[in-house]
C-alpha cells in the first residue's frame, strides 16, 4: 500500500496558498482556487483536490493565464449576469458573479450566469451547491479542450464537458450531481498514470481507435463518452450552451498551455438558477417536500442518492484531517 500524509484542514489551506502566491497568483486568485481545491480534497475527490495545484503551478509558469486579472461583472439584463475573467481563472470570476445571479433569480425566478475567457480546472459540485445553499435549484455545464472522441469517432473533439445539477433539500444536505460526460474525467486517467495502473479498456483508446488499457496511451489518443451516442449527444448540447450561447468557444478551439506559448486554455462557463419560491409561490414549501418522497423510494430499494459519499467523507475530514499519497505531498513541497 502506497505511503500517505495526513494534513489538517488549516495546513492544506496554508500548503496551497503558499504555493500559488510563490508562483505569481494574486492573494484573490490563491484564496479562490484554494477554497476549491481543498473543499474537493475535504470530500475526497482526490481528481479535483490539492493534485490540481501542479496544473495551477504548470499553467503559471508557462505564462498561459493572467494570475492577477480583475473580473469584470456585466449587468447584461434583467435575468443575465456575464463575467469576463480577462484570461484569469475562473473561480474568482464565479466568486464575484454569484450574488448579483443569486439577487437575480430571487427577484426573476430564474437567472443564467455566462463567465467567458476563463481557465476552468475545477470541480463543479461547489458552483451548485453554492446556489442550493441559498434555496436556489442549481445546474452547472462548461465545455474543456479536445480530449473526448464523439460517439462513433476515434479522434479528440470534445471536452470532457461536465454538468453539475443540485437541489436544495429541506433540513438536509441537497441532492447534488457532478460528473463528466467522459466515461470518467479525465483526471482519473492521471491518476492512474501517476500511480502506475491500467485503466478499464472501456475509458479511451489510442492514437489509432483501439481499445486501451494505459494511461499514456489514452492521454494521447482519446476518451469515450458514458453511454455511447447518449453521453455524446449530452456532451454536444453542454458545447453548445456553455460555448457559442454565452459567446465563447467549443472544446476543440482551445488548447492547454504549452510551452510554444501557442496554447489558449481560455473557454466558457454557464450557471443557471432557479428559485422555487418564486416559481411555486406559497406552494413552494409543499412542493419541496413532495419532492422527498422521490429521495425516499430511492434510498427504500437499497440504492444511494449521489454526493452521500462525499458528505461522509466531509465528515471525517472535517474531524480527522484530509490524506494524500506521500508522494503527492513531496512534489508540493518541493514546489516551495
Amino acid at each position: 500500500m502506497s505511503a500517505t500524509v495526513t494534513l489538517t484542514l488549516a495546513e492544506a489551506e496554508q500548503l496551497s496558498l503558499d504555493i500559488l502566491t510563490h508562483y505569481g497568483y494574486s492573494d484573490a486568485h490563491a484564496a479562490a482556487i484554494t477554497r476549491s481545491v481543498v473543499a474537493a480534497q475535504r470530500d475526497e475527490c482526490h481528481s479535483h483536490g490539492l493534485y490540481r495545484i501542479l496544473n495551477c503551478v504548470e499553467t503559471a509558469r508557462l505564462g498561459a493565464i493572467d494570475l492577477s486579472a480583475e473580473p469584470e461583472i456585466i449587468d447584461q439584463a434583467p435575468a443575465v449576469v456575464r463575467v469576463n475573467a480577462h484570461q484569469g481563472c475562473s473561480l474568482l470570476s464565479l466568486e464575484h458573479g454569484l450574488p448579483l445571479l443569486v439577487d437575480k433569480a430571487k427577484t426573476m425566478g430564474i437567472a443564467l450566469l455566462g463567465i467567458n475567457n476563463s481557465f476552468h480546472f475545477s470541480a463543479l459540485w461547489p458552483e451548485v451547491e453554492a446556489l442550493s445553499a441559498q434555496g436556489l435549484v442549481g445546474i452547472a455545464m462548461t465545455p474543456s479542450h479536445a480530449f473526448v472522441a464523439p460517439a462513433g469517432g476515434s479522434k479528440p473533439l470534445f471536452g470532457t464537458n461536465p454538468i453539475a445539477f443540485s437541489w436544495p433539500r429541506p433540513g438536509k444536505t441537497p441532492y447534488t450531481f457532478d460528473f463528466a460526460t467522459s466515461v470518467v474525467a479525465r483526471g482519473e486517467i492521471e491518476l492512474h498514470r501517476r500511480a502506475g495502473d491500467e485503466i478499464p479498456d472501456h475509458w479511451a483508446v489510442d492514437v489509432d481507435g483501439n481499445p486501451t488499457t494505459s494511461p499514456e496511451e489514452a492521454l494521447s489518443g482519446a476518451m469515450l463518452t458514458f453511454g455511447g451516442y447518449k453521453g455524446s449527444a449530452l456532451s454536444t448540447m453542454i458545447e453548445l450552451l456553455a460555448g457559442p450561447l454565452i459567446g465563447d468557444l467549443l472544446g476543440h478551439e482551445t488548447q492547454a498551455a504549452t510551452a510554444e506559448g501557442d496554447g489558449k486554455p481560455f473557454h466558457g462557463e454557464l450557471l443557471i438558477a432557479i428559485a422555487p419560491e418564486v416559481l411555486l409561490g406559497e406552494q413552494a414549501a409543499q412542493h419541496l417536500l413532495h419532492a422527498e418522497t422521490l429521495f425516499e423510494e430511492i434510498i427504500a430499494q437499497g440504492a444511494r442518492l449521489p454526493s452521500q459519499r462525499r458528505y461522509a467523507a466531509r465528515a471525517r475530514s472535517l474531524e480527522n484531517g484530509v490524506t494524500i499519497p506521500e508522494a503527492l505531498h513531496q512534489e508540493l513541497q518541493a514546489l516551495l
